[in-house]
């Protein structure tokens, strides 16, 4: 393991996260919207907002998930990652987040409600330190990964990144 990912696991607490890499929840907001001020998409009250550290080593990916809010991704130490994102209109796009202004990469990124995203590190011998902020506060109620067979079914134009970024 990369020594600075491994600093950053020990110092920040990071734990295994469902879709791949650590992370830890740093940030919960105090005030609740009640269920019935919120979309029907969701069956619960919520936090106004939430946010997480989340490290990718390695070969590890974040494979594809998606929620029901907008995710934003906050790039802070480490290589390029390359997120994937598959819209609702089922588009694919690929965004490189990264400290190099002055090339193709961002600070940050936001991944629209629904919509289906993984990422991986450019460099495998690497990590990257992010940050993912949700609003209203996540829910892992509201997480669904991604199944292999039928992101295959409903996206057979990306076969060779879904199979990437998903599990048998």
């Amino acid at each position: 393991m990369n020594k600075k990912a491994r600093k950053y696991i020990e110092k920040l607490q990071l734990q295994p996260h469902p879709e791949g890499g650590y992370y830890k929840e740093i940030y919960r907001a105090g005030e609740i919207i009640v269920a019935k001020n919120l979309p029907k998409r969701y069956k619960s009250s919520k936090s106004f907002s939430t946010s997480i550290y989340f490290l990718l080593e390695g070969r590890q990916l974040s494979t594809f998930h998606r929620l029901k809010s907008d995710e934003q991704w906050h790039f802070y130490d480490g290589t390029e990652v390359i997120l994937y994102i598959i819209d609702l209109n089922g588009s694919l796009d690929k965004i490189c987040l990264g400290k190099s202004c002055g090339k193709e990469e961002s600070f940050q990124a936001v991944i629209p409600k629904y919509s289906w995203f993984g990422a991986e590190l450019k460099d495998k011998t690497s990590f990257a330190l992010l940050g993912c902020s949700v609003s209203p506060g996540f829910d892992f109620k509201d997480f669904e990964l991604g199944a292999r067979e039928i992101l295959l079914k409903e996206y057979p134009e990306y076969e060779k990144v879904i199979i990437k970024l998903t599990h048998k």
